[in-house]
């Protein structure tokens, strides 16, 4: 054990930690949850294949230096849409001042009367409020209308007569950009089975994007906030209000903590 630890280089064990460290800084950027379980999990790869090494056990240490070598791989794969959300993040953000001359109160205003006269009806809707990530590569759009945000406009979207009302309503900024428009449903194979497909075409463009979305339920006539995939179901006024504020300025809110679904 004495002559183990004697080839051990100060140099060789700060590489070590540096790289343990550095994985960790990137999964806790990605995703906060599992950042730590990953860099315990690699910290005792790189215990273990150097501990092989060093008592000569070639074909073990081989085998925990391929997993090494394999991390960078599988991380990506694991982290994908985290990826795919940031590059978009990062390529697709608003020009700083873009949203200073909108009259974003009348906006979050009509937006949540109508919402709230669709819930007090039980007609289900899907709003997606865009922040600063493009969906354009996520969605297929049904009706493009670039017109303002308005209570009875989207009441007549959504009208079940309506050609367009089973889709999803786009907002950016001030604007109706489209309707009718066909999200990605989520994977997720622990979303309470109670939720239809709105809920689950919420929690998909969620999951891949930075969205804010609200969905209206038509049995219940609930209202749900989704965004970064995760969902509060019956949500409180204050905090629909709060986070519409943000989305429609293009900011980015925290994570909402998911209610428990029986």
């Amino acid at each position: 054990m004495a002559s183990l630890f004697d080839s051990v280089t100060m140099l060789g064990l700060f590489d070590k930690i540096f790289v343990v460290g550095l994985v960790y800084g990137c999964t806790l950027i990605l995703r906060k949850e599992a950042a730590f379980r990953i860099s315990a999990v690699l910290t005792l790869l790189y215990i273990a294949g150097f501990g092989s090494n060093q008592l000569g056990l070639t074909a073990t240490a081989s085998f925990f230096n391929l997993l090494l070598s394999s991390s960078p791989v599988i991380l990506a794969i694991i982290f994908q849409s985290d990826i795919k959300r940031a590059l978009f993040s990062f390529w697709k953000r608003h020009k700083p001042g873009e949203s200073d001359n909108l009259d974003l109160t009348t906006t979050v205003d009509e937006l949540l009367k109508g919402l709230h006269e669709l819930a007090e009806r039980r007609i289900g809707a899907l709003i997606v409020v865009i922040r600063q990530m493009s969906i354009d590569h996520l969605v297929q759009v049904g009706t493009e209308i670039d017109a303002k945000v308005t209570s009875e406009l989207l009441n007549s979207i959504f009208l079940p007569y309506s050609p367009i009302h089973d889709g999803a309503v786009i907002i950016q900024r001030d604007k109706i950009t489209s309707a009718g428009c066909f999200l990605p449903l989520s994977q997720n194979p622990d979303i309470a089975k109670r939720f239809g497909t709105r809920h689950r075409a919420a929690l998909g463009i969620s999951e891949q994007t930075d969205v804010l979305v609200l969905v209206v339920s038509e049995e219940t006539g609930k209202i749900s906030i989704v965004h970064e995939g995760k969902i509060t179901y019956d949500a409180d006024p204050v905090e629909i209000r709060r986070l519409s504020r943000k989305a429609v300025e293009g900011r980015r809110a925290p994570r909402v903590v998911a209610t428990p679904e029986h």
